[in-house]
């Protein structure tokens, strides 16, 4: 018995006795096909089970009209509303989007990215994992001048559009806060500082300290992976300090609801004893007791930027454009694990 092959558009066209080159021009919507025979051709091949062939067709136009997207966490949320950004646009756009991700593991960042260069996508969007500290992964697109979009977790030494939050001013804004509502011995809890964000927002943290005129003890100062367990780990060596901070400012929500979870089993008072900020405004944020101050960061129009920017180098490539970094605000959200006035 002869094997079921793919439907071709010869078949089709045996089917109704026309051309190929009829159904080829139906398929791909070309006006000379009046609308009666494109719809028989459509409902035909539908009843058929026929598939356009991409690959040849990617081959024909140079595009896959594939989007990659890499990212250290889907599971957060500031990453998962620049996800719902990006396919806005794209969708809206006539491209679809491929999302990996990295659990911030170099290793595995380096292969998706080598995959999805294999694979052919149209452009990138990517946000660095943490371990990650070497780029030459990341030249295979730029130096083969396949367009590259980074945001959040950005590389300087690259030369392509950035799409990042204010991170000094929300560690600035953060540490000021604490400040105000009187707290003079402020911990950090922060990233690692290979990656620029968590660096701007030690700094932010650090000229927040340098204007109020208090004194900044390293001691207080430590960088993590910022996962649960390091949260609780951080809080347990703070503690372990001769003086003890009277508040914290964490460098995302993750460490921040940690934290808290560590010192209500201990029975210190979350903001009575220590204040804390957070950063990213996680949903859960807003929902546990006491509800957690943060920085908002406008994840969703982040990521119909980084689209926007891939998506018009992708149709102008042949044109050089120059690359740029927009800075998105943040936003500073009191609740009650700060103290409200």
């Amino acid at each position: 018995m002869k094997k079921q092959g793919e439907t071709t558009i010869h078949d089709i066209a045996r089917k109704l006795n026309i051309a190929a080159s009829t159904v080829s021009r139906a398929l791909n919507n070309n006006p000379i096909i009046s609308e009666p025979t494109r719809k028989l051709i459509e409902k035909t091949a539908k009843e058929m089970g026929y598939r356009p062939n991409t690959l040849a067709a990617s081959f024909r136009t140079k595009r896959t009209n594939m989007i990659g997207v890499v990212l250290p966490l889907i599971n957060r949320h500031f990453f998962s509303s620049v996800i719902s950004g990006i396919e806005e646009v794209a969708y809206s756009s006539g491209f679809a989007v491929t999302i990996s991700q990295t659990n911030d593991n170099f290793e595995k960042e380096e292969k998706i990215i080598q995959t999805l260069f294999s694979n052919r996508v149209d452009g990138l969007i990517v946000s660095i994992g943490m371990q990650t500290q070497t780029f030459n992964h990341l030249k295979l697109f730029s130096d083969k001048k396949i367009p590259l979009v980074f945001f959040d977790r950005v590389v300087e030494e690259i030369d392509a559009d950035k799409i990042v939050v204010d991170d000094y001013r929300g560690g600035f804004i953060a540490t000021e806060h604490l400040i105000e509502h009187g707290a003079t011995k402020i911990a950090h809890i922060g990233g690692p500082l290979n990656v620029k964000i968590y660096k701007d927002r030690l700094s932010g943290y650090k000229d927040a300290m340098n204007k109020a005129g208090l004194p900044i003890d390293e001691n207080m100062l430590i960088h993590n992976s910022l996962t649960r367990e390091d949260g609780t780990n951080a809080i347990k060596k703070l503690l372990l300090n001769e003086e003890k901070p009277d508040a914290i400012f964490c460098a995302n929500d993750t460490t921040a609801l940690s934290v808290i979870i560590y010192l209500r089993e201990h029975g210190i008072k979350v903001p009575d004893n220590i204040s804390i900020v957070g950063f990213s405004n996680e949903p859960f944020s807003e929902l546990v007791t006491p509800s957690i101050s943060t920085i908002r960061q406008p994840g969703f129009e982040m990521g119909k930027k980084a689209a926007e920017l891939l998506i018009n180098h992708i149709k102008q490539k042949e044109q050089h454009t120059s690359s740029q970094t927009i800075v998105m605000p943040t936003e500073l959200i009191v609740r009650e694990s700060s103290g409200r006035d």
